[in-house]
C-alpha cells in the first residue's frame, strides 16, 4: 500500500538547471511568440539557443511545440519536431539527426516514486537516436533511449529502450471481424 502524502513533498533533488530570472524569461516568450503559429519556423532554433539548447542546423520546429526548459534540449542536424509535440524535460532530452518527432508526441523526462512518502520525483533522461520516426501521438518516458532507426508507430507508449532499427505499434483495442 502506498503511504505518501502529497504535502510532504520538497522536490529534493531536482535541479532547474537556470535561476528563477531566466525561467520566467523563457516562459514569457515561449508561451507569447514562441509557440504561435504565426512566429516563423526559421527563427525558433536561434531562439531556443539563445536559452540554452544545443540546436543543429536546419532543424524545423512546428508551433504550439511545448518544450519545459530550452537548456536541458539537444537536437541533432536535419531534425523535425511537428506541432502540438510537448517535451517535458526535467532531465536531458536528446534528440539525434535527422529524427523525426510528429504531432503531438510527449517526450517525458518526469515521474514520481510511489514508494517515496513524500511522493519524490524519479526523473531520467530521454535518448531519441539518428533517423528515428516517432509517429502522431506516441509518448516516449523517463529513462528510455530509443535506438538509430528505430520507428514508434502513432500512439505507442514507451517505457523500456527501444532497439535500433525496431518497430513499435500500439497495441489493438478492437478488431472486428469480417462482414459490414
Amino acid at each position: 500500500m502506498n503511504d505518501f502524502r502529497l504535502s510532504r513533498f520538497t522536490g529534493a533533488g531536482y535541479d532547474k538547471g537556470r535561476p528563477a530570472v531566466v525561467q520566467a524569461m523563457w516562459l514569457a516568450v515561449n508561451w507569447t511568440v514562441l509557440m504561435r503559429w504565426w512566429f516563423p519556423a526559421r527563427l525558433r532554433p536561434p531562439v531556443l539557443r539563445a536559452f540554452g539548447a544545443q540546436i543543429g542546423p536546419n532543424v524545423l520546429i512546428r508551433h504550439d511545440v511545448k518544450i519545459h526548459w530550452p537548456w536541458k534540449l539537444t537536437v541533432g542536424a536535419d531534425s523535425w519536431i511537428g506541432e502540438g509535440t510537448w517535451i517535458i524535460d526535467l532531465e536531458p532530452v536528446t534528440i539525434g539527426s535527422d529524427a523525426c518527432v510528429s504531432q503531438g508526441v510527449l517526450l517525458c523526462t518526469g515521474s514520481h516514486d510511489r514508494h517515496s512518502p513524500g511522493f519524490e520525483y524519479d526523473n531520467a533522461p530521454v535518448t531519441i537516436g539518428d533517423r528515428v520516426w516517432l509517429a502522431a501521438r506516441s509518448a516516449v518516458l523517463r529513462g528510455v533511449t530509443v535506438g538509430d532507426g528505430a520507428t514508434v508507430g502513432a500512439t505507442a507508449l514507451v517505457v523500456r529502450d527501444v532497439p535500433p532499427g525496431a518497430v513499435v505499434r500500439a497495441p489493438i483495442a478492437h478488431e472486428t471481424s469480417g462482414g459490414a
